[in-house]
């Protein structure tokens, strides 16, 4: 039997640092959304929210009438280079799909983890949340920064604070048994 999710509530602590590879999670609290373009400017011009126990959202959502209509993950490793400053600022959560490079996992450990949403589930996560503001407007809808707050997103942890990684387990073990079944042929 699957035990219950843990229930994690933003601001994160050192909670997150005793977490597992594989934890089924229920996310409440704040979020910021942030893409490729909210990283680097944030990068350039300082993060405009508090990051210390931040949960950072791979994500562009569809905004309308200050509603969530879907909020989909985008692929996280999109942002391996653009990561680690955040980390060191105190954000202890990464939210996408896809997992993280060897870059970021590293520089997760012992700091948060990595928490994985499945990708073509806009609309259910947009269920979990509400708009509570945003910063970088002029980006543009998409690549702009959304306060969200969550109501129990349910997720995966992919990449724990001890430096497990489901994608990678999952890399390793397709590679053996492609060896393995191509050396049958």
């Amino acid at each position: 039997m699957t035990p219950p999710p843990v229930q994690l509530h933003t601001p994160l602590g050192k909670e997150v640092l005793e977490l597992h590879a594989g934890d089924h999670v229920e996310l409440s609290g704040i979020v910021y959304t942030a893409r490729d373009e909210a990283h680097i400017r944030m990068k350039a011009e300082g993060i405009p929210f508090d990051p210390v126990g931040a949960a950072i959202y791979h994500c562009g959502p569809v905004i309308q009438d200050d509603r969530v209509i879907a909020a989909g993950p985008t692929t996280s490793a999109r942002m391996n280079e653009l990561s680690g400053f955040l980390v060191e600022k105190g954000v202890r959560a990464i939210i996408g799909k896809g997992g993280m490079g060897a870059q970021v996992r590293e520089q997760l450990k012992n700091r948060g983890v990595y928490l994985a949403f499945t990708g073509g589930c806009a609309a259910l996560a947009s269920s979990h949340m509400k708009v509570k503001g945003e910063f970088f407007k002029d980006l543009g809808m998409a690549e702009a920064v959304w306060v969200i707050e969550l109501d129990h997103l349910p997720l995966v942890v992919g990449i724990d604070a001890q430096g497990n990684d489901l994608f990678e387990n999952v890399i390793h073990h397709a590679k053996r048994e492609y060896e393995q079944n191509r050396k049958k042929i």
